[in-house]
């Protein structure tokens, strides 16, 4: 399912949003000043986003149970925005997960393992949440990749988890336990 926006945001509505937040990037010294551009706009728009979820993450530090309810006025707001369309919110939820397993391993060269099943732990839940709409769709070829790519991803936890576990020696590893 893609998803378009009936009135899209403009580069330059978004870097207004961005100088109201005091969080206008800083711009290329060596570029015009022409303003922000629409090819700029996607760039923007990830900028807004990190402002948003710093502020977010600042007023919902869940260091006590009553915060709950600050995390809680926060989902109202997003499925005020989303609406009530279960398919258009698994579609923004599967893009963020995305997001996140690019952000947890920027490089997907010899990751720490903590970041490995940390990765493998977004992207499980990226298939799982597409085998579900395959599912709901009837078809079944997809529903059986997305769970495929769920149950591969599911290893790869495991496997990060216990080599974080041999890493601090809470467990052996494979070639203490062959030797």
């Amino acid at each position: 399912m893609s998803i378009s926006s009936e009135r899209p945001v403009t580069a330059e509505q978004v870097n207004a949003a961005l100088v109201a937040l005091g969080a206008q990037p800083v711009a290329d010294p060596e570029a015009p000043p022409e303003g922000p551009q629409e090819e700029n706009r996607l760039h923007l728009l990830g900028c807004l986003l990190a402002k948003t979820e710093l502020e977010i993450t600042a007023a919902t530090r869940l260091t006590e149970e009553e915060e709950i309810e600050d995390v809680l006025d926060t989902m109202l707001g997003w499925s005020e925005q989303v609406g009530p369309d279960p398919g258009l919110a698994v579609n923004v939820l599967t893009n963020r997960l995305h997001r996140t397993a690019m952000q947890v391993a920027p490089d997907a060269e010899e990751l720490p393992p903590g970041r490995e099943a940390s990765f493998a732990a977004a992207m499980t839940a990226v298939y799982a949440l597409s085998a579900q709409v395959h599912a709901e769709n009837g078809d079944v070829e997809g529903t059986r990749r997305a769970l495929g790519g769920a149950e591969e991803a599911l290893i790869d936890i495991l496997q990060g988890m216990h080599d974080l576990r041999v890493a601090i020696g809470d467990v052996a590893g494979l070639e203490e336990e062959e030797g």
